[in-house]
């Protein structure tokens, strides 16, 4: 089955120190097949990446709505930060894109939702992550797999790498798909990988802010 890394970060992203063929490269070296690559509110590093692996890398965005982070693949027009949670969804189903929720349930990190928020979504959702290799407190996730069993949501996990060294700690395994509406129909039968990654993996996103920042 292939591989499939669903949440990283390029150097788009204000507090990531990965370039786009530094990406590509360490994804190929992992063994990955396929790869979303979300920046924040951008799609700039993954189209940068993905027009040098056009078959591992999968246009995807980070997205900061008023309420929550969204989290989207097959994504061909890059959508702001700062509107509503449905007008976000509103404008990723025009394209036709695969729609997951970042760390739902993670407060300790901006972008985390309130559960009565995440309910007035999730008819319109086709996932939400259920295990993010940065959530320091491993309860946030385990309350996102709750979740996501209780309404039953299909599940993403991801690595939410913002440096290579954490590439592919989370990851899932996949049937064959092409486009995202293949992807949604497969994506029930995933089979995951996960791992935490270490405490001090934040402090890469910090000094990568800090040093864009001067």
């Amino acid at each position: 089955m292939p591989t499939l890394e669903f949440h990283c970060h390029t150097n788009a992203s204000k507090d990531s120190l990965t370039t786009p063929a530094y990406l590509v490269h360490a994804a190929r070296r992992k063994g990955l097949d396929r790869v979303v690559v979300t920046d924040h509110n951008s799609i700039a590093g993954a189209r940068a990446a993905q027009a040098l692996d056009p078959e591992l890398v999968i246009v995807g965005e980070e997205i900061m709505t008023t309420k929550g982070e969204i989290l989207a693949a097959y994504v061909t027009e890059e959508i702001p930060a700062g509107l509503t949670p449905m007008e976000t969804i509103q404008r990723l189903k025009e394209q036709g894109a695969f729609i997951s929720v970042s760390h739902p349930f993670d407060a300790w990190r901006k972008g985390g939702w309130k559960e009565a928020d995440l309910l007035e979504i999730i008819p319109y959702v086709d996932a939400i992550e259920i295990f993010n290799s940065r959530c320091m407190d491993p309860g946030f996730n385990h309350r996102a797999k709750a979740f996501a069993e209780k309404h039953n949501l299909a599940g993403t996990v991801g690595s939410d790498a913002h440096g290579v060294i954490e590439l592919g700690k989370a990851v899932m395994m996949l049937e064959p798909f092409t486009g995202p509406d293949e992807m949604r129909n497969v994506i029930r039968g995933a089979k995951f990988k996960t791992k935490l990654s270490s405490f001090w993996v934040h402090f890469i996103s910090r000094y990568a802010s800090m040093r864009k920042r001067f």
